[in-house]
């Protein structure tokens, strides 16, 4: 009886320490999470306390960690230097077409690969695929003097067009829809009469919206954030985009960069709106699986 009554003890107290060192571990897992996540956050914590510093109180020594009252002051600054509100309304024009556009188009594509067989696939596959390591600035050149050609200077068209079916967003469909769209279920769809236009639009399409998911924050983020585009194919300042213009406003300042600061404030918002709204059908899409019953 002694003896097992030491046993019972025994494992007790191992239960009882792997509880512990269990609880312990997780503890630590989330002390790590919280550090991590500060050190994310607080960059962009500290861009708005900034935009609400006096704008030539700013750089002062120790740095300013809480907000103060000059954030409208700056807003106001911001919009007298610049016309801030056309280039917000021509990036949230140009990152929202070309969003949607990508989308759709590379999502067909990614469809025909991924589900349709014909000849000359894997050609077209690795031939698309090798475009990737092509660098961006390798070919600026002869593309400007297209876009010249086709009379799309000085539009919208250079920063939309050419990337509604790019190869990253094909190759992320395809290797998504390989999986999310059983072979079973669109031979079920063409037997019940539905069209392929129909099975893109009423299958594919709900089946895909973790990849798209993923797919419209790249292309969003990408074109809110593209520098160069914007800057040799809109020249003028009332057409270009968020980060020309306050490039060329950092570049006409001296001391004074309130508005500056608080144009950046403005300038992130969206993208962070964008990324939390997304992130919720990410998950949703990964944890409920291809099919829903």
């Amino acid at each position: 009886m002694q003896a097992s009554g030491l046993v019972n003890s025994g494992m007790l107290m191992k239960k009882i320490k792997s509880k512990l060192l269990s609880g312990g571990s997780r503890i630590l897992l989330y002390l790590t999470l919280i550090v991590f996540a500060f050190i994310f956050a607080f960059p962009f914590y500290y861009v708005f306390v900034l935009a609400s510093q006096e704008g030539t109180n700013m750089y002062t020594f120790p740095p300013h960690i809480f907000f103060s009252s000059h954030y409208l002051e700056n807003i106001g600054k911001l919009f007298r230097d610049i016309p801030f509100a056309r280039n917000f309304l021509n990036s949230v024009g140009i990152a929202t077409t070309a969003t949607f556009g990508t989308a759709f188009f590379c999502t067909m594509g990614g469809f025909a690969l991924a589900k349709y067989r014909f000849k000359g696939k894997k050609i077209i596959y690795t031939f698309m695929l090798s475009t990737i390591a092509i660098p961006v600035f390798l070919n600026i050149i002869p593309f400007f003097k297209m876009m010249v050609a086709f009379n799309w200077y000085n539009t919208w068209l250079p920063l939309i067009m050419p990337g509604l079916a790019n190869a990253f967003g094909i190759f992320l469909m395809t290797q998504f829809l390989e999986e999310a769209v059983p072979d079973d279920l669109l031979a079920s769809a063409r037997i019940d009469g539905l069209t392929e236009f129909g099975i893109l639009m009423k299958i594919v399409f709900p089946l895909a919206k973790a990849g798209l998911a993923i797919l419209m924050i790249v292309t969003f983020i990408g074109s809110w954030n593209n520098l160069i585009g914007p800057l040799v194919f809109l020249p003028e300042k009332m057409k270009t985009t968020i980060p020309v213009a306050l490039t060329l406003l950092y570049n006409n300042l001296e001391g004074d960069r309130g508005g500056l600061m608080a144009g950046n404030t403005l300038a992130i918002t969206p993208l962070m709106i964008v990324v939390i709204a997304f992130s919720k059908q990410i998950i949703a899409g990964l944890t409920a699986g291809s099919i829903k019953g």
